[in-house]
Order: structure tokens, then sequence, then C-alpha cells
């Protein structure tokens, strides 16, 4: 059943936000970053980027990357209203539209975003298929030059909804881990046999860092170089979006480091 009261929109809004800080706060975050300089709270961030993760897995950077000047991308349907709501009360600045659709209000929108800060999509969402990239992310880097970082996240046998997406519902108490990619740079001007190498290589590595970060919450073994991650506001990023970032690498060049073939899909996992 769609909700559409405002009044009740705003009631399961509250509700929502108040149960996932509580309930995501007991949990124990630790990263694993190809380049811990693209996380927008550390130090040394510099440039906008857009964050790309699988929609299942929503809650994690909801919770822990609030107020960091990120600007996240939401389909206008009615299913996604709540969400709207509560990416607010966490922190987040919310655009409504599609890249795929090459919506002129969106893309003008997200463009004035990313002028000074950072964006944010779930490039399946918001109704699938699951684990399955749409092209809108590759087109909207191209389009204002920002690189994209693919976020493997993952929970320790988490409870699974029977949704489109499988939503993952972390345990209480239990661990939370992502596995993050260095900045990929995708070039400009591309064409449609461009958008489609980069959109199936970039679909490819953010399933493998997903399936690898719910590998590592799992097990619980300690990773070289693993960071303990906490919910705190960026100090910087308002302030360092607005400066170029440092070069990034190529969907190959990333693809390359976890011995993954360039340009093939990834496969939908179970």
């Amino acid at each position: 059943m769609k909700i559409h009261s405002p009044f009740a929109i705003g009631g399961l809004s509250l509700v929502s936000t108040a149960c996932i800080r509580r309930w995501m706060g007991t949990l124990d975050y630790r990263a694993d970053f190809g380049d811990p300089t693209v996380d927008p709270v550390h130090p040394a961030y510099r440039g906008a980027k857009i964050y790309v993760f699988w929609h299942e897995h929503i809650l994690l950077p909801l919770h822990l990357r609030g107020h960091s000047n990120i600007s996240m991308l939401l389909s206008r349907h009615a299913d996604a209203n709540i969400l709207d709501r509560v990416a607010r009360m966490m922190g987040f600045g919310v655009v409504r539209g599609s890249t795929s659709n090459g919506s002129a209000t969106a893309l003008r929108e997200l463009s004035e975003r990313a002028a000074v800060g950072n964006l944010t999509i779930t490039p399946d969402g918001p109704l699938g298929p699951r684990r399955r990239m749409a092209a809108g992310c590759v087109y909207l880097a191209s389009t204002l030059g920002i690189p994209v970082v693919a976020m493997g996240l993952g929970f320790a046998r988490p409870w699974r909804f029977p949704t489109w997406d499988r939503f993952a519902l972390p345990r209480p108490f239990s661990r939370a881990r992502a596995v993050v990619s260095r900045a990929v740079e995708i070039p400009a001007n591309l064409d449609r046999e461009g958008i489609e190498w980069h959109r199936a290589g970039l679909e490819r590595l953010l399933t493998h860092l997903t399936d690898d970060a719910g590998a590592w919450a799992t097990a619980g073994t300690r990773r070289h170089g693993e960071r303990i991650v906490r919910k705190e506001p960026s100090r910087v990023a308002g302030r360092a979006a607005k400066l170029r970032g440092s070069p990034g690498v190529t969907l190959a060049t990333e693809l390359e480091r976890f011995g993954l073939e360039a340009g093939v899909a990834g496969r939908t996992a179970a």
C-alpha cells in the first residue's frame, strides 16, 4: 500500500530515522580503502565524487556519512517519499529525478550540487533489477567530469527482506564492512558504446567489492590497513569539495587491481 498523506509520511520518517540511528549505532564498522582520501571526512579529501553502492545496503551510508556534504539522487516514484525525508533528516541533500531518461531538471540540479559537494547514487534503484547498474551514473560522471567511487558494503549474516533488492537488515551488535575503490575517472563525451563499456565494468567492480565486504563481515578477520569507521560530520568536505582533486585512475586500472576483466558485467548475487 502506497502512502500519500504528508502527515503519515512525516510521522513514519521521524520514527524510521530514530530507529536507524539507534539500530545502526550498535554495529562495528571497518573499511578497506584503496585510497583513504576518497572518504569525505578524511583531512586530505579534495574534489567532488560520485559515490555508488547497491540499494540493499543503503542503511550503512545513511547512518555514517550524513552531514558530509553529499546529495543523494532519488527517484520521483512515490515509494521514495519516505526515504527522501529520512535522508534529509540524516544530513543528506536530496535531488529527485532520473539521469537515465536525460531529465534536464535533475541534471541541472545535480550539476549545481556537484559544484560545491558530492553526489551519491544507488545505480540499481529504485526498482531493480537487483545489482544491475543503470547507465545513468556513467552518463552523469562523463557529463559533469566527476570521478566515481564504488563502495562495496556488507553485513555479517544480515536478515533479508523479500523485496526486489533483498534489502539487508544487519543484526544488532554485528559487524559492518566496506571495501572502497579508488576514484575512477570517466572520460568525457562518451558515445553509447563507451557508456556501456564503463557501465558493465563498474557493475562488475561494485559487485566484486560488495561480495568481498560481505565475506569479510561474516568471517570477522582482520585486514592490513583496515580502518575503524565512525559516524562523524565532516569538518573539511564543504571546503574541500570546491577544490580540484588529484587525478583518478582509469576503470581498466582499477579492475585489473582486483583481477577482473574490463567491461564484463557482473552477475546478480544469490
